[in-house]
């Protein structure tokens, strides 16, 4: 099956939605798939070198605004289009125009539930985005069920759904042996992920400077790429009773980041909202203590396997912490040996064959 796979939303630096469509590229052309990668313009060597048995089309122009418009306007009715028996949008949004059936990826409904973390603009555009994809697209992919039951709720009259859950890389994502782990290293706390307000650093904060009180070895390290408003975190940090112990990693390249998992306390991701949650299963692999918020997608995704606390609340993220902190050799082994198991049932493997399912359903429909 020749399919078109929209890769032009992906940034410099890859993370979250952005790792979901690597590493689907990489996979689909072994699963049987004649893959077409449509990129930016100056886009093209990173995706041929990623995924070389595809083809790689160079359409889009640089800058959101103009992606966004030759996606809805132009991109459908291209020759790479054409030929296509399936146009793949794995970011929301799917051409206007066009008559290849459509299969759009629908990662959350924050822009519904929880406006305000994002910049008004967006959330506005991707509320419409995705109620076109839901009445447009033949098949939508949820990446969580967890999302799909809020797209029930939100947007009830929708195309056909199939859950295609994250995977992992457990051969790059996992424990370190306890030989390579340096006893003189100061602890820290690790939080992964987008700087921005949804991630809950102000909760994290606040609830470290409890922590640091009680626990003077103890780091912070803040780990992942500039967001919006992420001015108010730095202000939260210069203004922090314990900054000296704070460090802003930014965005940490691949090859070191299991280690920087791996070798954590705990790996903190108190996110107020997900539709996955990436860090979380990636931290899970590694074998971490995960400390994340309870009645969320991260929740179901740890299944037991991670210390949770309701978000937004920095007394009880304190008390969590302090919990992971003072854990037993045996008890971090036991969690981190169950946070392993459960992430070897989430495969990049299994994500692809959903996807293969979509596929046939939108191009059969």
């Amino acid at each position: 099956m020749r399919v078109a796979l929209d890769v032009s939303a992906v940034p410099t630096h890859v993370a979250g939605a952005g790792r979901y469509v690597v590493e689907i590229a990489r996979r689909l052309p072994a699963a049987g798939v004649d893959l077409a990668l449509v990129s930016r313009r100056n886009d093209a060597t990173r995706w041929r070198a990623w995924s070389p048995d595809a083809s790689v089309e160079p359409l889009v122009p640089e800058g959101r605004a103009a992606r966004l418009l030759v996606e809805a306007w132009r991109l459908g009715t291209t020759p790479v289009a054409r030929g296509a028996a399936v146009w793949h949008g794995p970011h929301y949004t799917m051409p206007r125009r066009g008559s290849t059936p459509t299969v759009v990826t629908v990662h959350d409904l924050t822009f519904f539930t929880h406006p305000q973390y994002h910049e008004a603009a967006k959330a506005a555009f991707f509320r419409r985005a995705i109620r076109y994809a839901a009445s447009h697209a033949r098949v939508l992919v949820c990446v969580s069920a967890f999302t799909a039951r809020q797209l029930d709720e939100i947007v009830p009259d929708h195309a056909p759904v199939v859950v295609a859950a994250h995977g992992v890389d457990l051969e790059r994502f996992r424990p370190e042996a306890p030989q390579l782990l340096d006893p003189a290293e100061r602890p820290y706390l690790l939080f992964l992920g987008t700087i921005e307000p949804r991630k809950g650093l102000d909760t994290l904060l606040e609830a470290f400077a409890a922590v640091a009180r009680d626990t003077p070895e103890i780091e912070l390290w803040l780990a992942g790429q500039s967001g919006w408003a992420e001015d108010a975190v730095g202000q939260l940090i210069d203004q922090h009773p314990a900054k000296s112990r704070i460090r802003r990693l930014g965005f940490v390249d691949d090859a070191t980041l299991p280690s920087l998992l791996a070798r954590a306390r705990a790996v903190v991701y108190p996110s107020r909202v997900e539709g996955f949650g990436l860090p979380v299963l990636e931290a899970m692999a590694c074998g971490s203590t995960v400390v994340t918020s309870s009645g969320t997608v991260m929740e179901e995704i740890a299944d037991g396997a991670a210390l949770v606390c309701p978000p937004g609340l920095p007394a009880a993220l304190a008390a969590t912490l302090v919990r992971a902190i003072g854990l037993d050799v045996a008890a971090r082994l036991d969690l981190g040996q169950r946070a392993r198991a459960r992430a070897e049932t989430f495969t990049w493997a299994a994500s692809v064959q959903r996807h293969l399912e979509a596929y046939d359903l939108a191009a059969g429909s």
